[in-house]
């Protein structure tokens, strides 16, 4: 039986930096692969990009109110497909997780999930809740916080400071130069427990 794996981490973990190692693995063996991400990530459009400057483009976007297994399934054109790999899953819904469960279970193809577990106010994606209740493998992807510890968290940045009230998901659009200084530019960074909890002032959630 296929599996459903969910590879997890703070920002800056080499997330998609792992799903496109993975997929060119499979390539190099001569295999097919097909790539997807939510459409709300529109940071790159329609690729996946690595923090190493790798790029690819997805093979789907998957809409909110998107069935996964049809858009698979359309996808799929008898290639003999050897894996999915799934960036930014934290910001699937719950539903179309347990779609990428049925592909790995129903379709035996093995799905590999990419994302973050919690918000910058330490809350679990719907995504990520999901794929930790149900995913056969769960992997995280290790990175450290500014201090030297393993970070844990996702600190929110606008304007050089974190902020800890918004809503759940504002993309980071990567604004540099004349840009980033006209705007009030959200960025993240990933934290230990200690470092998040001194620039809270001692807030989870």
């Amino acid at each position: 039986m296929a599996k459903l794996y969910f590879r997890y981490g703070a920002m800056n973990s080499g997330k998609s930096t792992s799903l496109l190692q993975a997929a060119y693995n499979y390539e190099e063996r001569g295999q097919h692969v097909l790539l997807a991400k939510p459409a709300i990530d529109t940071k790159g459009a329609s690729e996946i990009s690595s923090r190493l400057g790798m790029t690819r483009e997805v093979d789907f976007l998957i809409g909110a109110a998107d069935d996964v297994r049809e858009l698979f399934a359309a996808h799929d054109r008898g290639k003999d497909i050897a894996c999915l790999l799934i960036d930014e899953a934290q910001f699937l819904t719950a539903e179309q997780v347990d779609d990428l469960f049925r592909i790995a279970v129903v379709e035996g193809i093995p799905v590999l999930a990419y994302g973050i577990r919690n918000d910058f106010l330490t809350h679990a994606f719907p995504g990520s809740a999901r794929l930790l209740a149900i995913a056969h493998s769960l992997e995280e992807l290790k990175t450290i916080c500014r201090c030297g510890r393993k970070a844990v968290f996702n600190g929110r940045v606008i304007g050089g400071r974190f902020v800890f009230d918004g809503d759940q998901v504002a993309i980071d659009e990567g604004a540099e130069g004349a840009l980033a200084d006209a705007v009030e530019v959200t960025t993240y960074e990933s934290l230990c427990g200690s470092c998040y909890l001194e620039e809270s002032g001692g807030r989870l959630g």
